[in-house]
């Protein structure tokens, strides 16, 4: 028996090990979560989306305490980015005039700035153009105070707020501090009112039924050129809401994208409570509201604000096929959609994709 090294086969060997390291790299990329991306790797067709009109970017999904939540030591997320998710946030982009805003500054402000940046190819002062409040709970404006002059030391945002959620942080530090340093200008929100970021690009708060301990409670409509979401991370039930005169099957009629409150599933998904009196529509009920509903309105439906027991967050879980089999869907950090006509209207383009 020859036992001479080969050198055919070393080639061979060193290519196999070649491929499989290939292989691993590229199963690691795809794990990778799309926030985490450089602006580099997103493909022609984002770069497409972005150059024509105004967009809006998910840059969170999360209820207010994140995925995994702090002090839940034993969540195997905590060892795997790709399951970990931001507190709920949105970004709006119009590359025409180079400027961007977000709805609301969560607790990971920080890294969601940095998504929205890439995203939009923005400059990098101002370092945002405006935030829109929905309220105030922990995780809906906590994030402002990387504007303050302890880190960013920004110089007048324009911050829409409510007139409570205005006087709220107008009168309570440290936020306060904000706007004695002018750090960030508060500006008023009126409901049903829009604001104007562009001739063809508006942004209308509207009023929703959840815990106002120290503000109001908005949604808001995004609307573009042609193309029109709704974006809705809290609300106590959609009874409540059509007691005050609005049906969440109008609202979804209005827009071609509506985001959701998807806080949790079903009852039973937090053991040994009692979920029934919690503050959010079961995504379970929101399904079975919408079904009777056509198809290409229930394909409109996309869940945000997820608790970390939510079992929906799992892409193969039992709650995801519910979902999907119902015709909605669960929205994705990093997804774009565009708020003009184009080739890949009634599609999200992921970023990183």
């Amino acid at each position: 028996m020859n036992l001479a090294p080969n050198p055919a086969s070393r080639f061979r060997s060193s290519a196999s090990r070649a491929a499989i390291l290939s292989l691993f790299l590229f199963l690691i990329a795809c794990a990778t979560k799309p926030t985490e991306l450089s602006s580099g790797d997103r493909p022609a067709r984002i770069r497409e989306i972005m150059q024509d009109g105004p967009s809006i970017v998910v840059l969170g999904i999360a209820q207010d305490g994140g995925v995994p939540q702090a002090g839940n030591f034993d969540d195997a997320r905590w060892d795997d980015l790709s399951l970990q998710r931001s507190v709920v946030s949105l970004g709006i982009i119009d590359p025409r005039s180079g400027k961007r805003w977000m709805i609301d500054a969560t607790p990971d402000f920080r890294r969601q700035l940095l998504t929205l940046q890439r995203v939009a190819h923005g400059a990098a002062r101002p370092v945002v153009d405006g935030i829109f409040l929905t309220h105030a709970h922990m995780g809906h404006y906590t994030g402002l105070m990387f504007l303050g002059h302890e880190s960013i030391g920004a110089k007048s945002v324009p911050t829409y707020a409510m007139p409570k959620m205005a006087e709220f942080l107008r009168t309570n530090g440290p936020w306060s501090q904000l706007v004695a340093y002018k750090n960030i200008e508060l500006l008023p929100l009126t409901a049903g009112s829009p604001v104007e970021l562009a001739p063809d690009l508006h942004v209308t708060p509207f009023l929703v039924p959840h815990r106002q301990e120290f503000s109001e409670v908005v949604g808001f409509r995004i609307a573009g050129p042609s193309r029109s979401a709704l974006w809705l991370p809290d609300i106590d039930s959609w009874r409540e809401w059509d007691a005050m005169g609005t049906r969440l099957e109008d609202a979804i009629a209005s827009v071609d994208i509506a985001y959701l409150d998807g806080t949790f599933f079903a009852n039973g998904e937090i053991p040994g409570r009692d979920m029934s009196g919690f503050p959010h529509p079961f995504i379970s009920h929101t399904i079975e509201r919408l079904a009777p509903l056509p198809a290409s309105q229930r394909a409109k439906v996309r869940f945000i604000h997820f608790n970390h027991t939510n079992p929906a967050l799992a892409p193969n879980s039992a709650a995801r096929r519910a979902i999907e089999a119902a015709g909605m869907r669960v929205a994705e950090e990093g997804e774009i959609e565009a708020l003009f006509s184009s080739r890949e209207t009634g599609r999200a383009v992921r970023a990183g994709q």
